[in-house]
């Protein structure tokens, strides 16, 4: 059964390395389109796939989307002894900026060797590639996480990651649609104002995205831009979803909020879901496993339906067993040796 055709319109976390027994009860109710994993869920190999197995076999749909955000430097949740530390992806722009196709390279071969660490857990979405521009004067929230400053050259690098996590069988996520760069705040911690004008904003922020409209999956900024809306954050707002998003963007794929649970927005967890939903996005997300606020977001999300349930499928077809085997060994040498050179 595709997860699209019965999941209820949320993604939730959980709270530790295993599922409670309210936790097992809510998912079952619930069906929520997929589970977020963060360093809290993770403890062994074997245990992170003995949760993400339990997760489907309780929601009854084999290929139900597990989530992490495994970008490499300061935002990886899988990290050693059991699994290698990779660079932000920033490295991958100063490489780029010597050697444009070995940039290129390395951007792709690091996400296929995330890949390969993601598929071998189950895992089967990677909230990768961040396609926001560095800005010197922004907050440092984005900072390295970032390829670089120039949308050509950070679209190009968040191409080749997205297509390495493809050809690994696992999902890209781009964000943070239509762009975080600019922000001088944390959207963990408060809510970002943009005022840069649009007509700016479209040659620069946005561009990075244009380019990566043909990808599966893309993640919202909690972030207003005074120039489009000045009353809400891009998550819960039908004028920066529908124009610029879908329209301005061109952007066709399944559309998931960042975080609900940040302090960029306002109001109870069940009105931030109903907003964002009604704002256009097709996914709610929410991550920081309160079974109680968990309990809110999927009350206020319905089931799947129309166009959404349409993105989820189109986005879930694109997942397809890899195509060539790694040997792990081997790339990973040849990988470091990029990096390091």
């Amino acid at each position: 059964m595709n997860s699209a055709t019965s999941a209820r319109a949320c993604i939730l976390g959980c709270i530790g390395p295993r599922l409670d027994s309210e936790e097992r009860e809510l998912f079952e109710r619930a069906q929520p389109f997929g589970l977020i994993l963060f360093a809290r869920n993770i403890e062994t190999p074997e245990q992170v796939r003995a949760l993400v197995r339990e997760f489907r076999a309780i929601v009854g749909r084999p290929d139900a989307p597990v989530l992490i955000d495994q970008e490499g430097g300061r935002v990886q949740r899988l990290k050693p002894p059991h699994w290698p530390d990779f660079p932000p992806a920033q490295t991958f722009g100063s490489i780029y900026a010597r050697d444009r196709t070995e940039g290129i390279a390395a951007a792709r071969l690091g996400a296929r060797l995330i890949a390969a660490e993601l598929a071998a857990l189950g895992i089967n979405v990677d909230c990768l590639p961040v396609a926001d521009l560095l800005h010197p004067d922004a907050h440092g929230i984005i900072g390295d996480r970032a390829y670089g400053s120039d949308p050509a050259s950070v679209a190009e690098l968040a191409r080749a990651a997205a297509e390495g996590l493809l050809a690994g069988g696992v999902l890209p996520v781009v964000k943070h649609i239509p762009g975080h760069g600019r922000a001088r705040a944390d959207s963990h911690e408060e809510l970002p104002i943009v005022a840069t004008p649009l007509a700016e904003l479209d040659r620069t922020d946005f561009e990075p995205f244009r380019r990566l409209a043909d990808l599966p999956i893309a993640m919202t900024a909690h972030v207003v831009y005074a120039d489009i809306d000045p009353g809400r954050p891009a998550t819960t707002s039908s004028k920066v979803i529908r124009e610029v998003i879908r329209e301005r963007l061109g952007f066709r794929g399944l559309l998931i909020s960042d975080d609900l649970s940040m302090k960029a927005l306002q109001g109870t967890l069940g009105a931030r879901a109903e907003a964002a939903l009604s704002a256009d996005c097709d996914i709610a997300l929410h991550c920081n496993g309160s079974l109680d606020e968990a309990r809110e977001v999927a009350a206020a999300a319905p089931r799947l339906a129309g166009e959404g349930t349409e993105r989820a499928k189109a986005a879930l077809e694109r997942l397809k067993r890899p195509v060539e085997a790694l040997n792990v060994a081997e790339a990973r040498d040849r990988f470091s040796a990029m990096i390091t050179a």
